[in-house]
Order: structure tokens, then C-alpha cells, then sequence
């Protein structure tokens, strides 16, 4: 059985999707006294582990899977675009230490590569990112640099060809690293608002990440008594490190919310 750990845990978004597919959620990181609270009531047996400042993870019960949505203000059209030098959007560092700092552990102890734990990362922040940073993209190209290096801490992911990051797009490093990304809509799952958020899967262990977000037998989608309009799947293009686009349209710029 699957196990996860949610940082920025929020009202236990992750965890909710976690328990409807069968993952248990071990541990949760927040500092929010409300949320902590709601959690707490709908998820009796996940521990609170506090600050991700102050977390070290090599400490904390191994997971499986590490989500979070790092704090978006500082990367939204609609805040101050501080990106990734903001203090809140600069907490995404501190997700890519606590990965990396369990990971190690696993490999000192002995761990064979598959079963390095986490295996998978997933985050999920505004379509702001696409945009944020100097040059323009940048903070979404240190995005993806940074979780490529958790597995090579050698590879620097270059900016796409086009000067834009596309709504869609993966990267292979070898047979034993796969990462992709994809913008959904929350409309399309059930919830009466267009909630656009970018959702990045990185598996270090497989190529799995691409199937993950891409494949539609992965990916089931909420219609009404099995009708109305459905999200599907985006076209992606290419393998390897510099492919770093996909081919669907880009979305970033007209979301209110990133």
C-alpha cells in the first residue's frame, strides 16, 4: 500500500484525493490552527509533524509519495510577482530539501534505487508560474532544474525554444526518471469555479510521470450523469532533457488567479 506526506497541507486537499484512491497519508505539514483542526477531525491517524522550516527529512516516517502546493502568492499575476526570491513562494526550496534529505537516508541505508523513498513528488501551484521570474519563465525553469537535480544533481533544464512554457510538457532523464506537467481546470472535476492550477508529477524511479498525468485511463474525469463538456488529456511532444514544452496552448496568461 502506498503511503504519502502532504506539505502545506491547507485543509488536507492532498490528503483527501489520497484516502478516494487508496494511499494512506502518514504525516501532514502545516502551521495554520483552523486547518490543523479540520484535518485532524477527518484524518484521525495522520500526524502533524508542524513548520516545514523546521523539519528535517530524514526524520520523518518515509513516504512514498511528497505533495504540496508551495505558497502561490509571490508567483500569481495577481500578487506582487516576487517569484521564487518571495518569501512565501521560496518555500518550494524547503519541499526540494525535505526530498532530497529522505532520499539520502534511504540510499545510506541501503535501499535498492527502486525502492528509494519518496519515489514520487507531486506539486501543484498557480499557471503564474509559467511567466513569473527574470527572463520571463525563469522561475518555472528553476522549478523543474530543482527536482531534476533531487535525482542528478548534474542536469541544468534549459528554456524552451519558443521563449514560453506550454501548458503540457515532460522530461525523461534516462529509464529511471520521468517528470511532466500539465494545467487542469477544477471545473472540469466537479467544482462550480474555473480554478486553473498547474499539476507537476516527477517519478525517480520510472517513467511513470507522463502516464500519471496523460493517460486517460489514469485520469478519470467528473461528467455529470455522463454528460457535458470533459477535460481531455493535452498532445505533449519529445523525450529527453532539453525537450522541456509540450504542444498544447498556453494558458498562463489568462487566469485570474496565476
Amino acid at each position: 500500500m502506498l503511503t504519502m506526506g502532504s506539505l502545506f497541507d491547507g485543509i488536507g486537499g492532498f490528503p483527501l484525493a489520497a484516502v478516494r484512491h487508496g494511499i494512506v497519508p502518514l504525516w501532514a505539514s502545516e502551521i495554520e490552527p483552523f486547518p490543523i483542526e479540520v484535518t485532524k477531525h477527518h484524518f484521525p491517524g495522520m500526524i502533524h509533524v508542524g513548520d516545514i522550516t523546521k523539519l528535517n527529512g530524514a526524520e520523518l516516517p518515509p513516504v512514498d509519495i511528497i505533495c504540496g502546493g508551495s505558497p502561490c502568492q509571490d508567483l500569481s499575476v495577481a500578487g506582487a510577482r516576487a517569484g521564487l526570491a518571495g518569501e512565501r513562494s521560496g518555500l518550494f526550496m524547503e519541499q526540494v530539501r525535505i526530498v532530497k534529505e529522505m532520499r539520502d537516508a534511504d540510499i545510506r541505508d541501503g535501499q535498492p534505487a527502486l525502492f528509494v523513498r519518496p519515489r514520487w513528488l507531486c506539486w501543484e501551484n498557480v499557471p503564474g508560474a509559467f511567466s513569473s521570474g527574470e527572463p520571463k519563465g525563469e522561475d518555472f525553469r528553476v522549478v523543474l532544474e530543482e527536482i531534476c537535480r533531487i535525482k542528478c544533481d548534474s542536469v541544468s533544464v534549459p528554456r524552451p525554444y519558443s521563449g514560453r512554457w506550454e501548458s503540457a510538457g515532460r522530461i525523461l532523464l534516462g529509464a529511471d526518471f520521468s517528470l511532466a506537467w500539465r494545467v487542469l481546470d477544477a471545473q472540469y472535476w466537479g467544482v462550480a469555479q474555473r480554478r486553473r492550477r498547474i499539476f507537476l508529477v516527477a517519478d525517480f524511479g520510472g517513467r511513470t510521470a507522463p502516464a500519471i498525468l496523460f493517460e486517460r485511463r489514469r485520469v478519470p474525469r467528473y461528467s455529470p450523469q455522463g454528460e457535458g463538456t470533459r477535460e481531455s488529456a493535452p498532445a505533449y511532444a519529445g523525450i529527453g532533457i532539453a525537450d522541456t514544452s509540450g504542444t498544447a496552448p498556453n494558458e498562463a496568461d489568462d487566469d485570474p488567479d496565476g
